[in-house]
Order: C-alpha cells, then sequence, then structure tokens
C-alpha cells in the first residue's frame, strides 16, 4: 500500500474508530455511575477525551498500515473499571451495563447514517464531501461491526456479562473463568 493511501485511509478511519471506542467504554462508566459507582467518574473515565481510554495493545497500529477491511476496526478500548462492591444493585447493574455499550454503538451507526445523508444532499467541496462521506461510511460500518462483535456470549464481551449474570451463579462463575483468555477466542472467531 502506498503512502498517499495509507494516509487517506488513516485520515477517515481515526475519527470514527475514536469515537467508537471512547463513546462505547463512557456508555459502560455512566451506567456504573447511575447503580452507584464512582470509580469511572473519579479516574476521569466519563469524558470523550480519546487518550484517557486508549489501550497500547488495543489500539495498536496494525502492521501494514490502515484498515484494509472492515474486520480491522476491531480494536479495544481499556475497560472501565467497576467496583462491584460500590454498586447498588451488582447483579443487576452488570446485565444492564452490558448492552449499553452496543446500544451506543447502534446508536453512533445511526448518526454517521444522518451525516452522510446530510453530506449527500450538499453541494459544496468535492474533496472534502467525498471525505465526509467515506468517513461517515467507516463510522456505520465499524459501530455496526463493534456492535455485533460486542453481542458475543464471550466474556469480556458486553453480551458474555450479560450472560453470565443471567445464568445460575455456579454456571456464571465458570463462565466468568474464561474472561483472561475470552477476548483472544472471541478474535480467533472468523
Amino acid at each position: 500500500m502506498d503512502l498517499p493511501v495509507f494516509l487517506t485511509k488513516i485520515s477517515y478511519w481515526a475519527i470514527p474508530a475514536l469515537f467508537a471506542i471512547t463513546l462505547h467504554e463512557v456508555a459502560h462508566g455512566w451506567t456504573a455511575r447511575l447503580f452507584g459507582d464512582r470509580t469511572a467518574q473519579m479516574l476521569g473515565r466519563l469524558g470523550i477525551n480519546p487518550l484517557r481510554h486508549i489501550d497500547p495493545v488495543g489500539n495498536r497500529a496494525r502492521p501494514g498500515g490502515a484498515p484494509r477491511d472492515r474486520r480491522d476496526f476491531l480494536r479495544w478500548a481499556k475497560p472501565v473499571p467497576v467496583a462491584t462492591t460500590a454498586l447498588r444493585n451488582p447483579h443487576l447493574a452488570m446485565v444492564a451495563g452490558g448492552p449499553c455499550g452496543s446500544a451506543c454503538q447502534l446508536r453512533d451507526a445511526v448518526i454517521w447514517c444522518g451525516i452522510l445523508w446530510v453530506v449527500a444532499h450538499i453541494n459544496g467541496n468535492q474533496i472534502l464531501m467525498n471525505w465526509i462521506a467515506l468517513m461517515a461510511q467507516a463510522g456505520i460500518w465499524g459501530n455496526v461491526i463493534l456492535a455485533l462483535f460486542n453481542l458475543l456470549p464471550v466474556p469480556p464481551l458486553d453480551a458474555g456479562r450479560v450472560l453470565a449474570g443471567l445464568l445460575p451463579q455456579a454456571l456464571g462463575s465458570r463462565l466468568e473463568k474464561i474472561e483472561p483468555v475470552g477476548l483472544f477466542l472471541a478474535l480467533a472467531l472468523p
């Protein structure tokens, strides 16, 4: 991949990717706050500053450059810390907090659809409009893919936490034990 193509892809994927991972984690932090845990708030993790959410491994630069396809959008942020002892109803909080990240990403995909619609109906600088359209498309695909990825029932993904909370405690505890390797299992799926 030559340098201009690489820089172009980075330019229109960077903003949607940063918003997707940041807002996903902020949604989890706000949900925990609603249930009484202020840990994320005290650590400054309820804001949209992406620097507070970047995980050096999850947000690594892919060898070879910019995303080549939609699967390369799969990156992750530092998980928002949750002190389960501070939650008013830990069981309900974990079940309710799981889908909020994916719901946030689906909402963001709808917002990017709106941006794409507006760009399609504006007469302006064609180069700028094309760039914004590419960015909106990246935002749509990226958010939908990340939302669906987080619906895999494998801890530490969102649906895995929900499933662990809905199962009887003995089974839920067993499922939670795969959390340290769960992300790698999910990434190994085709």
